[in-house]
């Protein structure tokens, strides 16, 4: 197959435990992560042998070699020996700065079109080894259902099928404020202060263990984001406006991964008007907003 067209959805940190900082510098976590209905497309097509390139209709996001798609390629050709190439085209529709996993979602769509293209030199485990390899949260993408993420992000493993089955098809709001969180700096205020911002190891594993074992447990009920804390101290329009949309349409939200996209899970009858309007009136008409279903 010399051309291929992937879809590469965003994603939701439903559950975002960080438990510690490690030895070599990365941090430790649990989280619950789920891909969704909306995301990016990447087309590839066969190029010169040994040349990669990458074009984006967002102007703004990077196209050269710090691009994940380009490093992903790369490790791809270390991995395998591929003596061929690829042109890259980015439909970019997930925000930068947002905590939805855009860049890591691209470069695992890269990965899965080059093993294509490349005549499967690849099994899925070692599809997961390269993509963690890419990028900590990148290997959560390779599954295309809910999973549990662990250790760096790197150790995924697929959510309990009576898990997954309550939150596939949950309708969602996806909404971002005009700027960005630094994913670096999230983590980074985290170490600053020490031990009181992680959640212990065990107490991350048994709230996750006692929403999973109550099969009666609302979604509502497993939502947690470490990185809220120092992100809302910054940025106190967050908190704000999530504190608003409990007190006035009674609906729970939360921050996905280090932000600053935040997201509520809609109830299935719903009028969503109101919401947009109330978050446009808090942020202002460059919010970002989109709704969507839990995949």
């Amino acid at each position: 197959m010399s051309t291929s067209s992937l879809f590469s959805p965003a994603k939701l940190n439903l559950f975002l435990a960080v438990t510690g900082r490690r030895a070599d510098g990365y941090h430790d976590l649990v989280s619950v992560a789920v891909p969704v209905e909306f995301g990016d497309t990447l087309r590839i097509e066969a190029g010169a042998s040994g040349e990669f390139s990458l074009e984006c209709d967002d102007p703004a996001v990077p196209a050269g070699e710090g691009n994940l798609v380009l490093r992903a390629a790369r490790l791809f050709v270390e991995a395998t020996g591929w003596a061929g190439g690829a042109r890259f085209f980015l439909a970019k529709r997930i925000p930068m700065g947002a905590g939805l996993g855009g860049g890591s979602s691209n470069a695992v769509a890269a990965l899965r079109g080059l093993n294509s293209l490349a005549n499967q030199p690849l099994n899925g485990a070692s599809l997961a080894a390269l993509a963690a390899r890419a990028g900590s949260d990148c290997a959560l993408f390779l599954a295309g259902a809910p999973v549990v993420m662990r250790g760096r992000g790197e150790r995924v493993e697929p959510l309990a099928a009576e898990a997954a089955t309550r939150l596939r098809g949950r309708r969602v709001l996806i909404f971002k404020p005009s700027f960005g969180i630094s994913t670096p700096w999230a983590y980074a205020q985290l170490a600053a202060d020490g031990e009181k911002n992680y959640l212990p190891p065990a107490e991350a594993e048994a709230r996750l263990a006692a929403w999973l074992d109550n099969t009666g447990a609302p979604v509502e009920a497993l939502l947690f984001n470490s990185f809220e804390k120092p992100a809302f101290l910054k940025f106190p329009a967050l908190a704000v406006l999530l504190d608003a949309l409990g007190e006035e349409f009674g609906l729970s939200a939360f921050m996905s991964g280090s932000g600053s996209a935040c997201f509520t899970l809609l109830p299935a009858d719903v009028a969503v008007e109101a919401i947009r309007a109330r978050i446009r009136e808090a942020w202002g008409a460059s919010a970002w907003m989109v709704e969507t279903r839990i995949s």
